[in-house]
């Protein structure tokens, strides 16, 4: 059973950092699609960045602050998150597809405020 666990969602200020990792355990294979995905109180759940075969896409909304990057040899993804705004807040979960499964993390809890 394959299992995803993220890390690294804290209490940060407007214009601060954080960097998310997620880790997938129990598969021998390679992840082919990773992602992050967010939920903010109220809201629907929504991509945030993708990436696959080498390319990424992302929301408008953080073009130009975040970026994904993987590491295949560990099937982990990672969202460098900076110049987080209070509207960043939110629920972040990571997703990765081996085969024709799809599998999602619980998500890590990021709230910008001061």
């Amino acid at each position: 059973q394959v299992q995803l666990v993220e890390s690294g969602g804290a209490l940060v200020q407007p214009g601060g950092s954080l960097r998310l990792s997620c880790a997938a355990s129990g598969s021998i294979l390679r992840a082919n699609t990773m992602a992050w995905h967010r939920q903010a109180p109220g809201k629907q759940r929504e991509s945030v960045a993708v990436i696959s075969s080498g390319s990424t896409t992302y929301a408008d909304s953080v073009k130009g602050r975040f970026s994904i990057s993987r590491d295949n040899t560990n099937n982990t993804v990672y969202l460098q998150m900076n110049s987080l705004k209070p509207e960043d807040t939110a629920v972040y979960s990571c997703a990765m597809s081996f085969g024709p499964r799809y599998y999602w993390g619980q998500g890590t809890q990021v709230t910008v405020s001061s």
